[in-house]
């Protein structure tokens, strides 16, 4: 079975579908290969990579509430004392439609001082045509060609230069890389 999506159209209406009830409840941000094929990469993907600022047990029940009220399911655990769980001990959990393989969102606690630096420079691009919040374009080229490095992210990180050349700070990728050294390696 193939299971790569290619099809911007369900990628962008899961993602502003699901971003729009986490936004209801607490801040977050879409960050990895996503913001690259928003931005215009011809690549394809199966999931979202989103970092929710970490909440208390019953603020989290409350989304997780509302994602299923609005035909999302958690793919495992089922409940969501269980997904807290799992957020809380940094591991991610995957959402999908109901009923649906693909595509999948996956969801991590912020974890450190670097993702709060990123809820802080969050940011909303024009170029994508969606409504939902980015990892400054800056912070995704230094995760990409700092911590990922695998070929497809270094692809994404070049695109990201190219697509926003006006936008690309080198002396603040450094720091950003830096503080990736420091507390994710």
């Amino acid at each position: 079975m193939v299971r790569m999506i290619d099809d911007r159209n369900i990628l962008d209406k899961f993602c502003e579908d699901f971003c729009n009830i986490i936004n209801e409840h607490c801040r977050y941000i879409i960050v990895s290969g996503f913001f690259a094929i928003a931005s215009g990469r011809t690549r394809g993907t199966e999931d979202i990579d989103l970092i929710m600022e970490k909440v208390s047990l019953d603020k989290f029940k409350e989304i997780f509430s509302d994602l299923i009220k609005n035909d999302f399911e958690c793919m495992h655990p089922k409940n969501p004392e269980e997904a807290y769980e799992y957020l809380i001990d940094k591991c991610s959990i995957r959402f999908t439609r109901k009923g649906k393989e693909l595509p999948e969102m996956e969801i991590k606690f912020a974890k450190d001082l670097l993702d709060e630096m990123q809820f802080n420079t969050r940011e909303k691009y024009k170029l994508t045509g969606l409504d939902v919040w980015f990892s400054s374009v800056n912070t995704g080229i230094a995760f990409k060609e700092e911590l990922l490095k695998s070929p497809k992210d270094l692809e994404d990180a070049k695109h990201l230069r190219v697509v926003y050349a006006e936008k690309i700070n080198d002396h603040e990728i450094k720091v950003i890389k830096q503080m990736i050294r420091k507390l994710r390696l």
